[in-house]
Formats: C-alpha cells, structure tokens, sequence
C-alpha cells in the first residue's frame, strides 16, 4: 500500500479525511501523532499552519514579533522530509504553510508579512493570473496567509499569482520529478480535488 507522509494539524484532520476518504489504498502517516519513517514513504504532503521558526529561514528578519504561531519540532521534521523526499525524487504535494517551506527547503525567501491576504480561508475570492504553462488554473482561490514567496528557489517556475499584488499562489518545481505547491487550500473546497487526483496518481505510477 502507498505510504504518504505528513504532519496535519488537529484542526485540519477533519478536511484531509474527507479527502482520503477517496483514496482507500493510500496509507497516510500523520508526523505530529507519530514517528515516521521517511525511508519507507513513497511521497510527501507539506500541509498548512503557522509561520516557519526564524531559525529555519534563509534570511534577515527585521521585525522578529512578525513571525507568530510557530512549531521547532514540526519545522524540524518538515525540512527534514523535505530534504529526504526531493533528494530521492518522490512525489510532493505543498500546501500554504507548506509550500513556504519547500521554497525556502530550496533556498529560496519570504515576505514575512504581508497585507491583504488573511480574509480568504472558506471563500474562492482572491482572482488569480496564470502563466501558459500552468495545467491547473483556478479563476480565483481561498488563498489566506500572512506570508508568501519572495526570493524563489532555483528551479521553482510560478504558475499562478495573486491578480491584484503579484504574490505567487501557484508554483511547481521543475527540477524534481513531482513538486506542487500551492499557496491557497485545496482540501477545504471540492473545486481542487483535482489537484489531489494528479498528485495521488503520480504515486500510484511510481513517481
């Protein structure tokens, strides 16, 4: 059975199970219940929360009390899947939170605050523009974050932006077999299932 390995919050079981509910032959291994055993997983789902510790960003903070809500042993263990996922070239799905960390995983930046973007949590508000590469294109998201992509990592190619400030949404790594991130969230409206549709079939066909 396909492992799929996380770290999902208390508060967000309830959207993910709806999800799985789905997909019966994937095996899911919440971190934050568990230990997890990177080597067996077959994939990596980065999930949303709160702000990455200063001590994992790869850059100056001016304003520390900007970074709120923050997680050192989930922050550990996310860099550390990340790592071990992207360095064997398995299948990574990110999601808010989470794509935040596979870009600064990469090398890349964040606006640690910006404004605007926090009203959008159960509503498809926030228009979207999309570069002709783009294979999923949303007209418009449930995107809410305080904090976004700023520098990006080498490899990562933006799909989708903000219509209105330009902060990236939609972003896919073209060195890595498989890794989409997305900055809005997908598992709280069935409009996205096919995001999880093509991620979950790229770990049936093995990446």
């Amino acid at each position: 059975m396909p492992s799929i390995a996380t770290w999902i919050r208390q508060c967000d079981e309830h959207w993910f199970t709806v999800i799985f509910s789905r997909y019966p032959h994937l095996k899911v291994h919440n971190a934050r219940l568990r230990a997890v055993d990177l080597c067996q997983m077959d994939a990596l789902m980065l999930t949303g929360g709160g702000d990455i510790s200063i001590g994992f960003l790869r850059q100056q903070v001016a304003d520390p009390s900007l970074i709120v809500d923050t997680d050192c042993a989930r922050d550990a263990w996310e860099f550390t899947a990340a790592r071990e996922l992207l360095s064997s070239g398995k299948p990574i799905l990110a999601i808010c939170r989470g794509l935040q960390v596979l870009n600064v995983a990469m090398g890349g930046s964040l606006h640690i605050d910006i404004p605007g973007h926090e009203n959008f949590e159960r509503e498809n508000v926030q228009p979207l523009r999309h570069s002709s590469k783009a294979i999923h294109r949303f007209a418009a998201v449930n995107s809410s974050h305080h904090q976004a992509l700023e520098r990006l990592a080498d490899g990562m190619e933006v799909e989708a932006w903000s219509a209105g400030d330009g902060i990236v949404e939609q972003a896919r790594l073209q060195s890595h077999p498989y890794a989409l991130g997305v900055q809005y969230h997908p598992e709280r409206d069935p409009l996205y299932l096919p995001l999880f549709s093509e991620f979950f079939d790229q770990i049936r066909d093995g990446g």
